[in-house]
């Protein structure tokens, strides 16, 4: 197996009949699915698609944004997953850039992208899941019965490019090899413990790297994949005990969710062996919390675009340390440098910069090689932006996004401890924080909090709580309360976006 566009077919051959993805409208199974993306590989090419053209993906969870996708890479294109919270606007940067031959889309967004592709400067065509003017409907695409191209695989080619977030200017598309993308399904799924008897619930937005990486490497061992059209904590603790799942993955702010739901009190989590949770950092009282009630270890994981998943997490069998992200995955290099000098390593236990090297580094920004040096150094270490200290068992604990650092008085205060500590309070069900200009000390610590259901507390009690575990300088100076925070696609908070709507 050379790349993830071989994952079903080989699948359908060890687990034909099995149910491989369930979802709200349909549940088919490796054999379906597997005939399913024959269709898709098809018709791409018979529609002129060439090996190596990229095809976009634009659409919430779904069978057919699944089946689209191995399509796609059996056809020899390479997919190109977008996330779905993107403007017209935004996703017409994108089509552009990477030069899409195809979209496939919803029905509701399709005259959207219908009319944004009459402005690039090469056909594009739209396909819509559903009936949609001026896209193809995919039922049509699945009526294609012609021959499926015999597509060898280069491990090195890329598979896939996925855009950043771009959270300061246009978004980056990091292109990623055949091998990048299937390593990282059998890495994670060998240190998580995957088998075929798993089934696995999620809410994680498909075109995600953590995501993908749930989905695909559930389907290498055989195993069944509950996907959520998006996530509801009820709807969510309800199919754990419904499909008697041994795994939930998820980010932080839904285990938060599902914790302070009342459909908690008469879930059954019985059947959870052990969970996932990624994407931002989490409180140990999160972790404990949801370790009491379901009875299942959570594993902490760490990831991103640039690497096409994880790239650290714990073994299943391995005893646990609660608030790391883990440890490198099998043949992957990491390493914690000096936020001055990057060629030097941090001491242990000091906080630098979480650097990664090895196979499912991303080739690199696709059009970009600026962005691409900035980023990888010549040696092949990748930066992530992300501060971190390391053990003497070479466990690495996240401190934050070297990004949202708070400089108050001269001193850096990182928003993840505030919020570590914030979240242990009862009365409190989310909590975010980030600063806010100060004329004095040029910035001050700001905590945003969503109250747990029918709880009260003020903004001094909850500063007082935190001067029991924080320095003063890292103590919040403000606190905020909001009705919700807002999250991206995969539930990670957008601290900056509360930033920009209390300064609007």
């Amino acid at each position: 197996m050379d790349g993830p566009g071989e994952i079903l077919r080989a699948a359908a051959r060890g687990f034909g009949a099995r149910p491989a993805l369930v979802t709200a409208t349909r549940t088919l199974s490796f054999a379906e699915l597997d005939a399913l993306s024959d269709r898709v590989a098809a018709w791409l090419t018979a529609r002129g698609v060439r090996a190596g053209q990229p095809v976009s993906l634009y659409a919430q969870n779904r069978w057919e944004w699944v089946v689209a996708y191995h399509g796609a890479l059996r056809a020899g294109a390479v997919v190109n997953p977008v996330n779905v919270m993107l403007t017209p606007e935004e996703l017409a940067f994108v089509l552009r850039d990477c030069g899409a031959a195809a979209v496939f889309t919803s029905a509701e967004q399709a005259a959207a992208v219908v009319e944004l592709t009459r402005d690039l400067p090469d056909p594009v065509t739209v396909v819509a899941f559903g009936q949609a003017a001026g896209a193809v409907a995919f039922d049509e695409v699945l009526a294609c019965d012609g021959p499926v191209p015999d597509i060898t695989v280069d491990p090195a080619a890329p598979s896939t490019i996925g855009y950043t977030s771009g959270t300061t200017g246009h978004p980056k598309g990091a292109v990623q090899s055949h091998r990048a993308v299937l390593l990282n399904c059998a890495l994670t799924a060998t240190m998580h413990g995957r088998t075929s008897d798993d089934v696995v619930v999620t809410a994680l937005p498909a075109p995600h790297v953590y995501g993908n990486v749930v989905i695909n490497g559930t389907f290498l061992v055989g195993g069944t994949v509950v996907l959520m059209e998006r996530f509801d904590p009820a709807q969510a603790l309800r199919l754990i005990g419904e499909h008697r799942a041994t795994l939930f993955e998820g980010v932080p702010a839904m285990y938060a969710t599902m914790l302070a739901s009342p459909a908690l009190e008469s879930a059954d989590l019985s059947s959870l062996t052990r969970c996932t949770v990624g994407g931002q950092t989490i409180p140990l009282s999160t972790i404990r919390r949801w370790q009491d009630r379901s009875g299942a270890p959570l594993i902490e994981l760490w990831g991103m675009t640039e690497i096409a998943g994880l790239g650290t997490t714990h073994a299943l069998h391995s005893p646990p340390v609660p608030g790391s992200i883990g440890v490198s995955l099998p043949g992957i290099e990491i390493r914690v440098s000096d936020l001055e000098d990057p060629s030097r390593d941090a001491p242990r236990g000091e906080p630098g910069e979480l650097m990664v090297r090895g196979p499912i580094v991303m080739i690199g920004y696709h059009g970009n090689p600026e962005a691409t040096a900035e980023t990888i150094e010549p040696d092949g270490w990748l930066h992530t932006g992300d501060i971190a200290t390391m053990d003497d068992t070479g466990h690495v604990f996240v401190v934050d996004r070297r990004k949202d650092m708070i400089i108050t008085g001269g001193y850096n205060v990182y928003p993840a401890e505030i919020e570590r500590v914030l979240a242990a309070h009862p009365a409190v069900g989310q909590v975010a924080a980030g600063p806010v200009p100060d004329p004095v000390r040029g910035e001050l610590a700001c905590a945003y909090v969503v109250l747990a259901p029918g709880a009260a507390v003020t903004e001094e009690e909850l500063i007082a709580f935190a001067g029991g575990s924080l320095a003063a300088y890292k103590r919040p100076r403000l606190v905020r309360f909001v009705d919700a925070l807002p999250a991206t696609s995969t539930g990670k908070i957008m601290r900056r976006e509360l930033i920009k709507q209390f300064d609007a």
